[in-house]
């Protein structure tokens, strides 16, 4: 993997995790709802220092479309 895709493969990562934490969305919906903001908050700034010029077409699609998992799938195979 790239270097300049580890901080968004990362992010992609966290958002999994926090997705599956169900224990913490029934004990408080609320926060577990913030920590989502505040994943995709950092998901967005990591897209947007991406180089878009030097972006392989396949992944700024996914990236574009949010389709997170795709994304993710895309920067691991591509290690």
């Amino acid at each position: 993997m790239s270097t300049d895709l580890a901080p968004l493969a990362e992010a992609l990562r966290e958002r999994l995790s926090v997705i599956a934490d169900h224990d913490h969305r029934d004990r408080d919906a609320a926060s577990h709802l913030q920590r989502l903001m505040n994943v995709a908050a950092r998901i967005d700034a990591c897209v947007s220092e991406l180089p878009a010029d030097r972006l392989d077409a396949r992944l700024q699609h996914f990236l574009e479309g949010r389709s997170y998992d795709k994304a993710l799938a895309w920067i691991e195979g591509a290690s």
